[in-house]
Parts: structure tokens; C-alpha cells; sequence
């Protein structure tokens, strides 16, 4: 006949001390969790207390000794690694007391046991960190591609508006040239002024097909041309007004990028239209020089020169288009002797 045995006081004590641990590891690591290391200390302190009450009340066992190494692991996610490193050398220390050969032996597993958590729960404890700033990483890079993609709509902008301005801003300054020259000899001769008229009206459709070129640039390709045919083209529309315009090309011609002769193209166009409103001029040169290793354009008049400025709007967009692409860009005036705008491109 088996008689069943009542537990004993200590085991109920042990059990009881037990449960308290378990409550204390769930519900006071949350706690510590949120309340910073401070709260984190005074959790382990308490929690290494009770660990070493339950085992010594328990005596030796599976049961008791995980706890322990529970608490090896909370030290790791909630304290720095060097104090952690101090929990899991204190855990094994629950042995002392036992007869030498056990309480080495028991050292020794507890302590492998205490380093294969610590060792565990660090790997996590990084894999976390990294994914946190991974995350951060993300959010900067799509902050980063967020300010490069209104950057790049800002230049894009600019570039449109400094299109707009050289292109439609010369044909525009030609026609009201030409406008005004045909009033001005439309009662005295009125096939020249119709002549005029027509050069008018073909510089208003040249003006159209500028202001549709600037808006299509991203998509479309720009005419093959020579440079140095563009440029003639320039001088005689400029020729047309009245202002005597010529070309000269110094050094063999070679095709350029693209980029560097639409800078040219556009600082000719500009330093005409300066002409055309400010100079006063008789005659204009442009100059194009073929270098070894770069490409320059000189727009000289014969005019009043500036008044201490460098012009407008005009030149600022093609000073920030030439310095862009690498080149340089100089404006040489004295009062009464005219105007020399020149521009260095590598090429």
C-alpha cells in the first residue's frame, strides 16, 4: 500500500520563493524596461536575491540554476555589456558553500551555461541594434533621395528658365529691332519696312520653336549643327537690325559635347541681345577658338561699354551654366570703348 507524503515546509517555501522569481522575471523586466538602468540595477539586484534564496532553499537543481541564467540574459538586454559580464560571473558563485569537488564542478557548467546565454543574447541584442539602424539608415536615405529629387527639380527650373531667357529673349529683342526699324522707314519705303516685317515674323517663329525646344530638351534631341553654323545663324539675325555682325573661327573645328556648345550657343545669344539693348554699337565680332584642350568664344563690340555692372539676369545664367560644366566666363568694358564677354569651356 503506498501512503502519499505531504510536502514538506521547505518545499513549500521553496516553491512559493519560486513562483515569486518567475512573477518578478516577467512582470519587474518590463518594468525595468521602460523606467531606464537605474530601475534595470535595483531589478537584477533583487532578482539575483531571490535566485540565490530559492536555490539555497531548494538546493541544487535544473530548476533553480535556469532562472539564474534567465537573469544572465535580462542583464544582457538591459545593462551595458561590462556590467552584464558581472552578473554572469556572480551566477556560478551560487555553488560556494558546497564540498569542493561539487561546487568546482557546478561552477564550472554554471558557468558555461551563464557565458553560452550571454553569448546568445548579445547576438540577439546587436541583431537588434542593427536592424534599429538599418531602419534609421532607410528613412535618411529616403529623406536624402527626397531633398535630391526637389534639388534636381530646382535645377531643372533654372536650366528651363536660363533656356527661356537666351533663346526667347534674343529672338524677341531682334523683332521689336526689326519692328521698329521697319516704322521707322514704312512711310519712305515701304518694301523695305515689308521686308523687315518679314524678318520679324520669322524671328517670332524661331522664338516659338525655342521657347518648344526648352520644354522638350529632357526628351528630345537637339539638331546636329555646327557650332560655328549656329553662331553664323546668330550674326544674321543680329545683321538684319542693322548692327554689322560677323563670325571668325581660329583652330580646326571639332565636335563638341553637347552641353559645352549649348553654353556656347547661348552666351553668343546673350552677349548679342546686351548689344542689341545696351551698346549703341556699329559692329559686333564673335570669336570662336578652337584650343588643344579647351573651346573659348569672345562677343566683342564696338559700343559705350558698361557702367560698371556686368548686365543682368542674362549673364548671372550664363556665368552659373559655364562655371557648371567647368569653364569660365569675363566680362573686360572701359566706358566709351565697348564690351568684351569672354568664355573658357574645357573641350
Amino acid at each position: 500500500m503506498l501512503l502519499e507524503t505531504a510536502p514538506s515546509g521547505s518545499t513549500l517555501l521553496a516553491g512559493a520563493l519560486g513562483i515569486g522569481l518567475v512573477a518578478w522575471s516577467v512582470g519587474g523586466y518590463r518594468w525595468a524596461l521602460r523606467r531606464g538602468r537605474v530601475a534595470a540595477v535595483g531589478y537584477l539586484t533583487v532578482g539575483l536575491a531571490l535566485g540565490f534564496v530559492v536555490f539555497n532553499v531548494a538546493g541544487p537543481g535544473v530548476g533553480s540554476t535556469l532562472l539564474l541564467v534567465v537573469l544572465v540574459v535580462q542583464a544582457v538586454m538591459l545593462l551595458p555589456l561590462g556590467w552584464a559580464v558581472v552578473v554572469a560571473l556572480l551566477v556560478p558563485l551560487v555553488h560556494v558553500g558546497m564540498p569542493m569537488v561539487d561546487a568546482l564542478r557546478e561552477v564550472v557548467s554554471t558557468g558555461l551555461a551563464c557565458a553560452f546565454a550571454f553569448v546568445l543574447a548579445a547576438l540577439h541584442l546587436r541583431e537588434q541594434q542593427a536592424r534599429s539602424e538599418l531602419a534609421e539608415a532607410n528613412g535618411q536615405l529616403r529623406h536624402l533621395s527626397a531633398q535630391a529629387e526637389e534639388l534636381a527639380t530646382m535645377r531643372e527650373r533654372t536650366r528651363v528658365a536660363r533656356d527661356i531667357h537666351d533663346g526667347l529673349g534674343h529672338h524677341l529683342t531682334v523683332v521689336g529691332m526689326q519692328v521698329q526699324a521697319a516704322r521707322a522707314v514704312l512711310s519712305s519705303d515701304p518694301a523695305r519696312a515689308d521686308g523687315l516685317l518679314s524678318q520679324a515674323e520669322d524671328q517670332a517663329r524661331q522664338a516659338l520653336a525655342s521657347v518648344r525646344e526648352s520644354v522638350a530638351a529632357l526628351r528630345e534631341a537637339r539638331p546636329d549643327r555646327r557650332l560655328s553654323d549656329q553662331l553664323r545663324t546668330l550674326t544674321r539675325e543680329s545683321a538684319s537690325t542693322g548692327l554689322s555682325t560677323s563670325v571668325q573661327v581660329e583652330g580646326a573645328e571639332r565636335r563638341l559635347r553637347s552641353d559645352v556648345q549649348e553654353a556656347l550657343y547661348r552666351a553668343a545669344q546673350e552677349g548679342l541681345t546686351n548689344i542689341h539693348k545696351h551698346a549703341h554699337a556699329q559692329a559686333a565680332v564673335l570669336r570662336l577658338a578652337y584650343r588643344p584642350t579647351s573651346v573659348g568664344l569672345e562677343v566683342r563690340d564696338d559700343g559705350c561699354g558698361l557702367d560698371g555692372t556686368e548686365g543682368g539676369f542674362g549673364l548671372v545664367g550664363i556665368r552659373e551654366r559655364v562655371e557648371g560644366l567647368g569653364g569660365s566666363l569675363t566680362v573686360e568694358s572701359k566706358p566709351g570703348t565697348g564690351v568684351a564677354v569672354r568664355v573658357e569651356l574645357p573641350g
